[in-house]
């Protein structure tokens, strides 16, 4: 944990004060260069967005990406194996780029050979493949392969293929890499002897920042430090991918055998580009199995023989290269000179963000004196040095309980602020970071929790961490802006009102006594609509005739404060005004096209998907992806009506004529095309061009409607229980998870409870109940007797219909978005994570058990709920004369 005085309470560390308070001198910026001026200029996406994901990607610059288009368009570059003059330009151009790579890392053609590969990732393969293994046998104990376990999984990675080979791999430990540093260097082995080892570590991990001394190349290739003991020679591999992002490396002095790295995490563009830096002493020994097309001086189709090319680089870069990402670099280097002067710039400006930013959340602590973070790092942020702009963390309670950094990511989005979470690809950190035994990650895997997901918490024990990271375009304004949504979500007045939060563009640009009166606070007063989210939208309710419909709004008035009054939908159904005492359905919600407005019924027939024409169409983007409200908050805007009369589905939206698109595909041949949801792969249809244009227009942008094709079937199978044999089968629409979602209308009033504020007199405003409701989005409102009961229910029966609860619905940031205007309240899902503990579910996902769909089923409003109690504990029943309520036509 970050040390220093804490103190109490939720005040910003001044910039200035920070500065002054330093014990060296600190750069911010580049010089005469305008960091604003540049933000603005280059980076003009940004605006309102805290990006602070650097050392996973980051950022090109527009600047670079103009002169690159522009040199494509002017000149004509061939195939580089190809004789002819566009291809002798490519070629050269291509190493005039080498020769530019390796004078960024301060050396030579003489000393170096640039390997182009896909990334570092496949770079490090080829060392595995081609390194000089010596197997064990009688004269020799073998090569050993040796690696930090603070190490991305890619380097990981490359003991299987040393196992392939019978080479033993062995995990280094920081520490004992520390340790070896003061052991007497005379006890070094011979440099020159046999077999061959390779040593390979990061100069910065990408987990925690930390910089790793390059002095341990020398040190180690010397024999003067042996990352384990016994004979031989040691060469060594430096990760310098998550290093070079963000300071300059000199291999004049420090001559690692191989320097991995990706030129994305440079420059942000081209991505799938990396390369091989190959020291020439070291290239003579590389041993070359495949070769691919440009490898080969000669060779025989009918005969074993083959001859490589003498160069390195032709010998190794099997096919043609990536030629045009190639000359893109030439860009890159280009402009980050211009915007920056150098890495030793660009060194000096990320870590003077990074150690203020380590500085400030150090020092924020809870009223009762607990840390508000937890903070992984070897080091105190002392120096550019030992450190990288790297800031992993997890966010703590006032009692020191880890908060899942899953919750913190999403709490970091409704603020716009873009974080890393997990693990980062490095579980070796991971574990000695967070104290997370090898027992404890097999045991996660057992629970469910893989790499990659957001399975934050196993019996109250962290799975990753959060992590934040600085780049060349980074501001003062993006560290504060990070500083104040940890200070507003974390530390807030007793009464209950989130603490002022600077928008990017705000921030740190106010002394620190009238910061809180101009700082724009978490939550925004209600602005007025614009003209196209003004007038209440024409939803209608269905009643039990399916062809029949009453015109009544579906969404209540915005000053409703308390639920004293019935829903059309409970009117209809005849319940009883505040009767609580019951498990009764009081309203039925489809949502026919996926994240747009909801269609609200009373009586409703059944498919096998669930709910007839539930999610049964989705807006894509131009290239096919989903559209969802967590991207387009408009989608909510839209609204659908489907009319089982007339097979139509009639879609409206303020200030667009009413469009009419057909419930099933026509005669005509449709456009099959594929899209994803929830990582399924689904066949859908195009809904035509009329449809997309109307859809353009409202989105100011290109968009199709597709629907899931009738042929296809899209199944779900959910593991249930202890029962690890045990699963549900059932066909899906275009849901996330399941066929229905459920939730209780008393959880919805408590919830309610919880987000009441008080005005200027004292008088206490509710949040509209409806409001909430339709914020979550389900298919299935019931009349429940407590709140959150619903979660202890296995099953439940709707007349003669039976459903299987899979799980709780972990809910995302989209129930922030208010459904009749898609503006965003972030205290919603703050205050549903506090209620929740820290864990944001919210309702019931449901599946079929059984459905006999030989005559047509429906579900009403009004009808009982039956819930059986997990492990058997109870079941609700009902009186005979209440038990065929439901109708089966």
């Amino acid at each position: 944990m970050a040390g220093g005085a804490g103190q109490s309470g939720a005040e910003l560390l001044a910039f200035a004060q920070f500065l002054d308070s330093s014990p060296q001198p600190l750069v911010y910026g580049y010089g005469r260069r305008n960091l604003h001026e540049l933000r603005a200029r280059e980076f003009g996406r940004l605006a309102g967005t805290v990006y602070l994901d650097h050392a996973g990607a980051t950022l090109f610059p527009q600047s670079q990406l103009t002169s690159f288009t522009k040199d494509l368009m002017e000149n004509v570059y061939g195939n580089p194996h190809s004789q002819n003059i566009s291809s002798k330009l490519t070629h050269d151009t291509v190493e005039q780029v080498r020769y530019r790579i390796l004078a960024h890392f301060h050396t030579s053609p003489e000393d170096y050979t640039v390997i182009f590969t896909a990334g570092s990732t496949a770079a490090l393969k080829l060392v595995a493949e081609a390194f000089p293994w010596v197997s064990p046998g009688p004269q020799s104990s073998g090569s050993r392969f040796c690696y930090l376990t603070d190490s991305h999984t890619s380097v990981v990675g490359m003991r299987e293929v040393t196992a392939a080979m019978n080479i033993t791999s062995i995990p280094v430990r920081p520490e004992d890499m520390w340790l070896a540093e003061e052991e007497d260097a005379a006890a070094a082995s011979d440099p020159n002897g046999q077999p061959l080892h390779l040593f390979c570590y990061p100069a910065q991990s990408n987990f925690s920042g930390t910089r790793y001394p390059l002095s341990w190349i020398e040190e180690v290739k010397s024999g003067r430090m042996r990352p384990v003991s016994g004979p031989g020679k040691w060469f060594v591999l430096l990760d310098a991918a998550a290093y070079v992002g963000t300071s300059p490396l000199d291999l004049s002095v420090h001559r690692a055998d191989f320097v991995p790295l990706s030129f994305y995490k440079i420059f942000g563009f081209p991505t799938g580009l990396g390369a091989l830096l190959v020291n020439s002493r070291s290239a003579p020994l590389l041993r070359k199995t495949y070769f691919g097309g440009g490898t080969a001086a000669a060779y025989l189709a009918e005969e074993d023989f083959y001859i490589p090319r003498e160069s390195v680089a032709e010998r190794f870069e099997d096919g043609t290269i990536s030629f045009l990402d190639v000359i893109a670099l030439k860009h890159g280097f280009d402009v980050l000179e211009r915007l920056t002067g150098g890495m030793e710039n660009i060194r000096q400006h990320t870590f003077t963000l990074a150690q203020y930013t380590y500085a400030a959340l150090s020092t924020l602590r809870y009223p009762n004196g607990a840390p508000v973070v937890q903070i992984y790092s070897d080091s105190e942020f002392s120096s550019p040095e030992v450190q990288g702009p790297v800031i992993s963390f997890n966010v703590l309670d006032d009692n020191g309980n880890i908060i899942g950094y899953s919750q913190v990511d999403k709490m970091a989005s409704l603020h716009n602020i873009h974080v890393r979470t997990g693990c980062f690809c490095n579980t070796g950190a991971c574990q000695r970071h967070l104290g997370i035994s090898d027992e404890m990650i097999k045991k996660h895997l057992q629970a469910g929790h893989v790499c990659g997901d957001d399975v934050d918490l196993i019996d109250g024990q962290p799975t990753g961490s959060v992590r934040i990271s600085f780049g060349y375009m980074s501001t003062l304004e993006d560290a504060q802006a990070f500083l104040r949504f940890i200070i507003a979500t974390r530390l807030r007045p007793s009464h209950g009102q989130p603490l002022p939060l600077a928008t990017p563009g705000e921030a740190g640009a106010l002394p620190a006594e009238s910061k809180a009166q101009h700082a724009v606070p978490a939550t925004r007063a209600r602005r007025s609509p614009s003209p196209q989210e003004d007038a209440s939208p024409d939803s209608r309710v269905w009643d039990n005739s399916p062809t029949t419909v009453d015109a009544v709004s579906l969404r209540p008035p915005l000053l409703e404060t308390t639920r004293t009054q019935q829903t059309p939908s409970e009117k209809a159904a005849g319940i009883p005004d505040g009767g609580l005492g019951s498990h009764i359905v009081t309203n039925l919600f489809l949502y026919p096209i996926k994240s747009c407005a909801a269609f609200e019924v009373t009586r409703w027939p059944l498919g096998n998907q669930g709910l007839l024409y539930d999610r049964s169409w989705m807006v894509v983007n131009h290239n096919g992806i989903c559209l969802s409200q967590k991207q387009e908050p408009r989608l909510c805007l839209i609204q659908p009506f489907i009319d089982l009369q007339q097979r139509i589905m009639v879609i409206k939206a303020q200030g667009m004529e009413p469009i009419a698109v057909p419930l099933e595909e026509n005669s005509k041949p449709a456009q099959i095309c594929q899209s994803k949801v929830c990582a399924d792969r689904v066949n859908t249809y195009d809904c035509g061009e009329k449809i997309s244009s109307w859809l353009s227009k409202f989105f100011g942008r290109p968009c199709h409607l597709i629907k899931q094709s009738s042929d296809f079937q899209r199944n779900a199978r959910r593991k249930r229980g202890k029962d690890q044999s045990a699963c549900t089968t059932a066909t899906l629409s275009l849901v996330n998870e399941a066929q229905y979602l459920l939730i209780n209308r008393s959880s919805v009033l408590e919830l309610q409870q919880q987000l009441s504020t008080s005005d200027e007199n004292g008088k206490e405003e509710l949040f509209p109940v409806n409001n909430l409701i339709s914020r979550f989005r389900a298919n299935i409102i019931t009349n429940g007797t407590r709140a959150f009961e619903e979660e202890k229910w296995d099953e439940i029966s709707v007349g003669s219909l039976h459903f299987q609860v899979v799980g709780p619905c972990h809910r995302c940031q989209m129930i922030c978005i208010d459904q009749q205007t898609g503006q965003r309240n972030r205290n919603v899902f703050q205050k549903l994570s506090e209620r929740r503990e820290r864990k944001v579910n919210f309702g019931l996902y449901l599946m079929h058990t059984s459905l006999d769909l030989s005559s047509p089923c429906y579900l009403s409003v009004g009808s009982q709920v039956l819930p059986v109690l997990k492990e058997n504990i109870e079941h609700y029943d009902l009186p005979a004369s209440e038990k065929h309520q439901e109708v089966i036509s």
